[in-house]
């Protein structure tokens, strides 16, 4: 219960004096709901079921005024105000609906921005260690059942102050049968335990079912065209139909638990119903009018009880659920990327001329590896210059500009922009002036020209169409169905890969960066759109500091500095035709090699 608790005490800091005037609301319903219940007495006096001493009854007392009024007009007057309590009760019972679902979808919205805050601005290592489809899920399907647990919280509070307002007019009817009918809804209960105990065990095998059918079916369709190419479809088709056996078996389960539970609640319930008319009629000796109002409050209240006992066991069912959201929050801000204010001061300041480097620096992804991805690296990229990094698969390329970018920090060592140290604002201010054009590119599944925007929204069509020059993607974008606001699919699967690499290319370009990066931004491009690209890039030289991480070493002839990486280690550092003559060196054996296998 203490998950969901989280969740309750979050939603009071939220709705705030709103929620007190709910609860006072369902007090109020439930005591005219009461009331109601009571005036049964003087029409049943009026009808002659039963003799009421006017002289020693309660309820005689309570609508004493009755009796004052013609005997003509005391039946309509009842039913008048009988008909009046049920219309406000329903009326408030209405206000308070649509006010609880308004605090509700408020505080769900804010409760997910919170949650989608905090991930985005968590460190990059984070969305390294955990699956994509795990977050999806929890943003998702668990998140919802999240909800759903408050929902059902919200539920037992009110059938609880229902329940404590009907008992309370019990009491005041009568003390002892009273708690002759509240010890056994105590030994109900009692009884009821092991039920919650199956849902919430129930709840955390619904939890990892769907955890696995989203990792599933999230990996099957970004694997699609391998799936489709090696006639796979069969064994994943296989797959789904195991885990859905169990997921129906699992909600079966469910059923029958919830069933079960309805049974025995309701069959112990007839029984204890019987049991307690004939000790109140042979043991109490409890006058006929008192035995039947109890008896209808207490008609009222079972249907209670068995409502509290199901909202239990949804709450049980949806614990898991809100223990791994609570865990998905303290990951987040264990692992925030940077301090909290640090957004406001950097949005100003941008690196126009930026010197980068790298002093002693030690890199590993976990950190009871003993081996390292990064290994005393020492190197100094100049401000408005080329440098390459160069090296086999595997030797920590990418690792090193993600370094750069400051999405993951060194162990040992540190990097300096412009002599600053590379943390918090400083980070900030440098992605400012970054564009990053990745290996494998990513386009949204939105039109050609939101692709662009998303990084200079305020863009003009000129500037638009000159990025798209200089990436050779003009051409191809003007014969597109609809120009620049043609939809290219999911990740821009509806054009070739060598047109999504001049987009995401061009896109960068539109942001005019001082830091350009290019991670095997051409692999994708035949020979002439690539030489093309890099006649562009070459013109930029001298006007933006450019970092390319590149396999096609004849792509680099131009780059001021070559670095060249090898297991984690630097073991060659200078110019291009410099490098290419020490024979004995790793970079003219990588030169030779590309050379032989183009031949």
């Amino acid at each position: 219960m203490e998950p969901l608790l989280y969740y309750i005490k979050r939603l009071h800091q939220f709705a705030g004096k709103v929620m007190y005037l709910n609860v006072f609301g369902m007090a109020i319903v439930s005591l005219l709901e009461g009331i109601g219940i009571l005036l049964i007495i003087p029409l049943l006096s009026l009808g002659g079921v039963i003799e009421i001493n006017p002289a020693s009854h309660k309820i005689i007392h309570v609508f004493a005024f009755f009796t004052k009024v013609p005997h003509s007009l005391y039946l309509p007057l009842v039913l008048g105000f009988y008909m009046l309590l049920i219309v406000g009760q329903n009326l408030i019972k209405r206000s308070l609906a649509i006010r609880d679902i308004k605090i509700r979808e408020k505080f769900s919205q804010h409760l997910r921005l919170e949650i989608y805050s905090l991930l985005l601005h968590s460190e990059w290592g984070l969305f390294l260690r955990k699956r994509k489809s795990d977050l999806i899920n929890l943003l998702t399907i668990e998140f919802a059942r999240v909800i759903g647990g408050i929902n059902f919280f919200l539920q037992l509070l009110s059938n609880m102050i229902f329940m404590l307002i009907q008992i309370i007019i019990a009491l005041w009817l009568s003390v002892k049968m009273t708690l002759v009918i509240l010890l056994f809804g105590l030994i109900l209960s009692y009884f009821s335990k092991r039920f919650i105990k199956g849902a919430k065990s129930l709840g955390r095998r619904t939890s990892q079912l769907g955890e696995n059918y989203m990792a599933g079916i999230t990996d099957q369709l970004n694997g699609i065209k391998d799936i489709k190419s090696n006639t796979l479809e069969g064994s994943h088709i296989n797959w789904l139909q195991s885990l859905t056996f169990r997921m129906s078996e699992e909600q079966m389960e469910y059923i029958r638990l919830k069933s079960s539970s309805q049974f025995v609640h309701k069959v112990s319930s007839a029984l204890l119903v019987t049991v307690f008319i004939f000790v109140s009629l042979e043991a109490l000796h409890a006058q006929e009018e008192q035995l039947l109002l109890i008896i209808l409050i207490f008609s009222r209240l079972w249907p209670r009880f068995t409502a509290i006992q199901s909202n239990f066991e949804q709450i049980a069912s949806t614990i898991p659920a809100c223990l791994s959201i609570i865990e998905l929050m303290k990951d987040c801000k264990r692992n925030q990327e940077f301090k909290k204010g640090t957004k406001q001061i950097f949005s100003n300041f941008t690196y126009n001329q930026s010197d980068i480097e790298c002093r002693d620096i030690f890199f590993r992804y976990k950190k009871d590896e003993d081996k390292y991805v990064l290994k005393d690296i020492n190197l100094k990229i100049l401000g408005n210059q080329m440098t390459a990094i160069v090296g086999p698969s595997g030797a920590g390329k990418s690792t090193l500009i993600d370094i750069l970018m400051g999405l993951n920090l060194p162990e040992r060592g540190s990097v300096f922009v412009d002599n600053k140290l590379l943390k918090d604002e400083v980070i900030l201010s440098l992605r400012q002036s970054i564009s990053y054009v990745p290996q494998d590119p990513f386009l949204f599944n939105a039109s050609v020209r939101d692709n662009l925007l998303i990084v200079k929204p305020e863009a003009s069509e000129n500037e638009i169409w000159k990025a798209l020059e200089f990436a050779i993607a003009d051409q191809f974008v003007k014969h597109l169905p609809k120009g620049l606001d043609t939809v290219i699919g999911d990740r821009g699967t509806k054009i070739s890969g060598g047109e999504r690499q001049r987009i995401v290319l061009a896109r960068a370009i539109l942001k005019q960066p001082s830091i350009l990066i290019l991670d095997e931004a051409t692999s994708a491009l035949d020979n002439n759109n690539e030489n093309k690209i890099k006649e562009s890039i070459e013109r930029l030289k001298g006007k933006m500091t450019i970092i390319v991480i590149a396999h096609r070493l004849s792509t680099i002839r131009s780059a001021d500095q070559v670095i060249v990486l090898e297991k984690g280690e630097i073991i060659q550092k200078g110019h291009f035709n410099q490098l290419a003559q020490e024979e004995e060196g790793a970079f003219n054996k990588l030169l030779k090699g590309q050379f032989e296998a183009a031949q």
